[in-house]
């Protein structure tokens, strides 16, 4: 019998027109959630000298240690999509909490195997934030506000993002130690973890949910033999490559090395992406969400980072104000979430949480996987000399590759708002 047949979970989200109270209360909580993981993840950026110095670690060793994160993340996205779909919300998510507040606390520990052990569950435990936060959206939240609370999520994310640095820095070099923030944050994340556990509602569950635990994948099985569940991964991953991996990996770099800016001012202006970010997002998706239609949402977000990506690489610096390209990249790149919605609402209810996870394990993998070989591809340019403007703009034809095969493939999408003809 197919997994549409019999369902794992006996849960309905939302219906089209109807709010849940209950689950709009556990997906502001699960914001929260979603913001801490974000922190985590951006923070160790602004003590690496001192980590370096705790753990006596060159280099290779410190990149290796933090990347722990990443690999975690990716694998355990497939776990938390799965897990919320067999079981539901109500202890899956406080669970991935406690998991992220003890791999936090962990880092804290002068101590490298403790450390790299936290590290490792701080991605485990952040893999279920954005899917626990779109499960409870899509529940508490009629379908029409789905993008919109997308967005939103993802807003308060780059906002944790963000707080990671610019709030984490004078904080370790002005009243704490470095090692005592990650211990307070991990204390904050497992209340957190305590008010999900009674904010989070209860849900009748199918007799499925008492199955075997290879029946906690069965939805995957739906997910990945969907073609638009690839197309959707492969959409949101492109757009968000210019971003993720050329702003916020090489943004620096190429306002310094490139441009010849300040380093003060560089990171600034880099930071002006993920600001777009927090505007794009939710303002893309009220879009989407106001006028029923995702994909022309999608496109027009593509065209304006497309604008402002040829802008950045093949006109002269001085051809804008300092912060508006890269604030227009980020804002643009806002349309990267909407295949978030689209994944969902082209799978059944049954696989809403699984398909969140599988679009999460598409896009991380192809930005982990995209970053280290573009990094080699610049340094193979550069001819193991610094870098120079000519090796940016090379490597910038492959951001504008990416948008364009990502506006391409979504004329393949299946449009599923509610507008739709």
């Amino acid at each position: 019998m197919s997994t549409q047949a019999m369902p794992i979970r006996g849960a309905k989200p939302a219906a089209a027109s109807a709010f849940n109270t209950a689950f709009i209360v556990a997906w502001l909580f699960c914001l929260l959630f979603y913001f801490m993981e974000y922190a985590a993840r951006s923070a160790p950026s602004v003590m690496l000298p001192e980590l370096r110095t705790a753990f006596g670690l060159n280099t290779v060793g410190l990149s290796s240690l933090i990347g722990l994160y990443y690999y975690s993340y990716a694998g355990f996205a497939i776990v938390a999509g799965a897990s919320v779909d067999r079981w539901g919300a109500k202890y899956t998510i406080p669970a991935g909490v406690l998991i992220l507040a003890a791999g936090t606390a962990m880092f804290g520990v002068n101590v490298s195997w403790i450390a790299g052990a936290g590290r490792f569950l701080q991605g485990a435990g952040a893999a279920f934030a954005f899917v626990a936060a779109v499960y409870l959206a899509s529940r508490g939240l009629p379908a029409r506000y789905l993008a919109t609370a997308i967005g939103i999520t993802q807003c308060v994310g780059m906002l944790g993002g963000s707080a990671g640095q610019f709030v984490v820095a004078p904080l370790i070099h002005g009243v704490l130690e470095w090692q005592q923030f990650w211990i307070y944050a991990g204390v904050v994340t497992l209340f957190i973890a305590v008010a999900m556990l009674f904010a989070t509602p209860r849900e009748h569950l199918s007799q499925g949910a008492n199955a075997s635990i290879w029946t906690t994948f069965a939805p995957y099985k739906t997910v990945l033999t969907n073609p638009q569940s690839y197309l959707c991964g492969l959409v949101g991953g492109l757009l968000f490559l210019p971003t993720t991996v050329g702003a916020m990996t090489w943004g620096v770099s190429l306002l310094q090395e490139g441009w010849h800016v300040g380093y003060p001012q560089a990171v600034d202006r880099a930071a002006a992406v993920a600001m777009g970010w927090v505007f794009g997002c939710p303002i893309l998706g009220y879009i989407a969400d106001r006028f029923g239609r995702r994909k022309p949402v999608v496109l027009a977000g593509a065209a304006l980072m497309l604008a402002a990506t040829l802008a950045i690489f093949y006109l002269p610096p001085e051809t804008f104000p300092p912060y508006l390209l890269g604030f227009l990249l980020g804002f643009g790149s806002g349309a990267a979430m909407i295949p978030y919605s689209i994944i969902k609402e082209v799978n059944p209810d049954h696989a809403k949480g699984s398909a969140t996870g599988a679009m999460n394990f598409l896009v991380f993998v192809m930005t982990a996987l995209a970053a280290p070989a573009i990094g080699w591809w610049m340094q193979k340019l550069a001819g193991g000399a610094a870098l120079t403007l000519d090796v940016f703009v090379a490597a910038g034809s492959v951001y504008v590759a990416a948008i364009v095969v990502a506006a391409i493939l979504t004329l393949f999408l299946k449009e599923t708002g509610v507008g739709r003809s």
